[in-house]
């Protein structure tokens, strides 16, 4: 691969140009670092340079340090960059203190180590649409390169926290109503204007100002000091598990009280420090997963090009169908929605405009993008509009001969390309296009609920489905912002299946004498969203119980079979739509603990004919979240070695955007591999032993902890069962 660089050009007006040079989006490699040191040092020293200007090559300023060197340094590929040199030695000496002034020409995006290196600068010109943050602390770092000091001086203390602990991105307006950038101009006058700046500052016309020594838009000390107390009790609140936004937070800190040179040089230690810390590996492990699941053996590697799709069609307009049309319709897609009625037609429209509506009460969208967007829906009764449509969705209730007779309508009316999809959760696709003889067009487009705004799309693959198809679903999930896996078919297909051991194993754990809120409690602490408690009053007691049927039937050996929900369901306890679950819920849905859930317990646990294990009362939170999760990594090491899953990482993937599992922690098989295969194995039997076959180590399982091998090393696909 050809090294990141930077060039230098100088014009005969005496402005040097010196241009970032890294595709694709002009990442700070090392190389790239030290190339810009040696282009400033020669532009400096020539006696026909007057001014600077650092642009990026192909409209694009720089995306920011490297990520993959994150990797590398993390993997002891490369030793670790001397920060304190690159922001002290380079970007404050060099650039910052240099005697020849220096304007940021800045279009595109100017993130991470990007926005770092133009507030460097003495000026900053932009284009309007320009992207500028500080998003370090999404990889479990801070900003290392002197932002964490120059930020809070160009912009004020209480925007750059929240840009900096949010990790949130602005556009080149705001910025310059902050004073982040001085002007704003079109791309085609970007460097030209950049350079009479430039040349300004040289003849005095225009200030010269070295962002980090500026104060005018500090607070006073107390005033600053009540802010960042402030910034730490919504950190600490907000993300009890992590320690970087407590040490971002006390770096900003240092350069207010002590000076920005101490403020830069703690940077850059706690900058190190935390790049080799287990949460910046699993949030870098996350980064480049979430990218790999569009790269799929046997679908993206054929040399195959993606159709274009110019109409898309929903089956169903219940919460699911119209959340599907909501998200297809955001990205400009016509869609037709067909129902079976008026009545459900006006039903599943109103659902949509509801759907839009939120996002215009929370200023993400304006009334004339509502009424443009709520345009592309076009409501119908009949199939005739079918004709010219490029793909279906179909996301009618999960009953096998409903789907079997629109299957097969679907083919007479669709026209021979189109791709017939279906978002059924539970039931296998081959019985839904069995009575079809198109079964290479077949798939499953496995939204999440809402699914317009949870960002995983499982695509569900037959071992008779074409590429092309995958292929092509593949590239509509992208382009409506999902992102996609591709799985094998099977009851719960990946994500579902993977997880339906997490509910289980804990009503398991209720029947033996284990607390309800306990193990909510030990989830959430661990960094669920909910517990499995709470998760099941959320989707509702009759899913729940239909779901736990399909697992049962699929994989008695190791399904639980609790009767606590059918109970609880008998006396119209249904959750949180009922009010009364596992927790009793008030107007506005906020959940409390129920006593009276102790009588269905007590009665669960004699018709399960168990005892109380006394054990079970001594245990800690570590191991309670071990009893719930252990038995669901087990089924995900069943999901890789079957193949219904592509690869480890995807798991990961699945695992955070479809259930929330924690992403500081990796996602549930890196998460694994942290405690070790032979670990999980040992537990596993020691609870096979005591509980029941239910947690049965697997032999894939098995096999890794006996070779104490990685559980996320790749399968043998000779293996593989799609």
């Amino acid at each position: 691969m050809e090294k990141g660089r930077t060039t230098i050009e100088v014009g005969a007006d005496g402005v040097a140009i010196i241009t970032i040079v890294n595709p694709p989006v002009n990442s700070l490699s090392i190389d790239v670092l030290y190339s810009l040191k040696d282009n400033y040092e020669q532009a400096l020293k020539r006696n026909d340079v007057k001014a600077i200007v650092v642009t990026g090559s192909r409209g694009k300023f720089s995306g920011g340090f490297d990520i993959s060197a994150f990797s590398a340094i993390q993997g002891g590929k490369i030793g670790q960059p001397n920060a304190d040199f690159i922001s002290i030695e380079i970007v404050t000496n060099t650039l910052e203190g240099a005697k020849k002034p220096s304007v940021a020409a800045i279009d595109g995006l100017a993130l991470g180590g990007g926005l770092e290196i133009a507030m460097a600068c003495h000026a900053r010109i932009s284009t309007s649409n320009v992207q500028l943050g500080l998003p370090e602390l999404q990889l479990g770092v801070i900003p290392g390169f002197g932002g964490t000091q120059r930020l809070p001086r160009l912009v004020g203390l209480t925007k750059a926290l929240e840009m900096i602990l949010l990790s949130k991105s602005i556009k080149g307006e705001e910025a310059h109503s902050l004073g982040l950038v001085d002007a704003i101009v079109p791309p085609d006058q970007l460097v030209i204007t950049a350079r009479r700046w430039a040349l300004d500052i040289v003849e005095f016309k225009r200030p010269w100002i070295r962002s980090l020594f500026k104060t005018d838009k500090l607070e006073s000390l107390g005033e600053a000091r009540e802010i960042l107390k402030f910034a730490r009790a919504q950190a600490q609140k907000q993300a009890a598990n992590l320690q970087h936004p407590l040490v971002c937070i006390d770096v900003i800190e240092e350069g207010i009280v002590s000076g920005p040179l101490a403020g830069l040089r703690k940077e850059a230690s706690s900058f190190q420090h935390l790049l080799t810390s287990d949460t910046c590996k699993s949030l870098v492990h996350v980064f480049f997963a979430q990218r790999a699941t569009s790269k799929v053996p046997g679908i993206t590697d054929l040399g195959l090009t993606p159709r274009k799709t110019q109409k898309v069609a929903i089956l169903g307009g219940g919460l699911m169908g119209s959340g599907i049309v909501t998200a297809l319709i955001m990205s400009n897609y016509p869609v037709i929605l067909k129902e079976v009625n008026e009545d459900f037609l006006k039903a599943g429209i109103d659902r949509i405009k509801a759907n839009l509506q939120s996002r215009v009460k929370k200023g993400k969208m304006t009334d004339e993008k509502f009424e443009k967007t709520l345009s592309l829906v076009k409501g119908v009764l009949d199939y005739e509009s079918f004709r010219d449509v490029d793909i279906v969705i179909e996301a009618v209730i999960e009953n096998i001969s409903l789907k079997q007779q629109i299957f097969s309508d679907l083919e007479k009316y669709c026209p021979p390309h189109c791709i017939l999809a279906s978002n059924t959760s539970t039931i296998d696709l081959n019985l839904i296009g069995e009575k079809t003889s198109s079964q290479d067009r077949i798939v499953g487009a496995h939204f999440f609920s809402p699914a317009h705004v949870m960002p995983l799309l499982e695509i569900v693959r037959t071992n008779k489905t074409s590429p092309q198809v995958v292929l092509d679903l593949l590239d509509l999930g992208k382009k409506i912002r999902k992102t996609p896996i591709v799985v094998g078919n099977c009851t719960g297909f990946a994500v579902n299946r993977t997880f339906f051991p997490y509910t289980q194993s804990a009503l398991l754990f209720v029947d033996r004498g284990l607390d309800v809120y306990k193990i909510d409690r030990a989830c959430t602490k661990f960094g669920m969203p909910i517990g499995p408690f709470r998760m099941i009053d959320l989707v509702g007691f009759g899913v729940g119980v239909a779901t736990g049927m399909q697992y049962l039937q699929s994989f008695p050996d190791r399904s639980y079979k609790s009767v606590l929900l059918s109970l609880m369901l008998e006396d119209k306890r249904s959750g949180e739509a009922a009010r009364k679950g596992f927790y009793k819920y008030d107007n506005r849905r906020k959940a409390t603990v129920d006593p009276e859930i102790n009588t269905y317990i007590e009665k669960s646990r004699k018709m399960a004919g168990v005892t109380v294990d006394p054990e079970l009362m001594k245990i800690s939170d570590k191991e309670i979240v071990e009893m719930v999760f252990l038995p669901v990594v087990n089924e995900a090491c069943r999901v890789l070695d079957e193949g219904i899953a592509v690869k480890a990482s995807d798991l990961d993937i699945a695992s955070i955007m479809g259930m929330g599992f924690p992403p500081y922690r990796g996602g549930i098989i890196f998460w694994a591999d942290t405690l070790g295969a032979s670990y999980i194995h040992k537990r596993l039997e020691e609870w096979t032993k005591r509980y029941g076959d239910f947690f049965k180590p697997c032999s894939y399982l098995t096999e890794r902890a006996a070779k104490g091998s990685p559980l996320s090393a790749a399968v043998e696909r000779g293996k593989a069962r799609l």
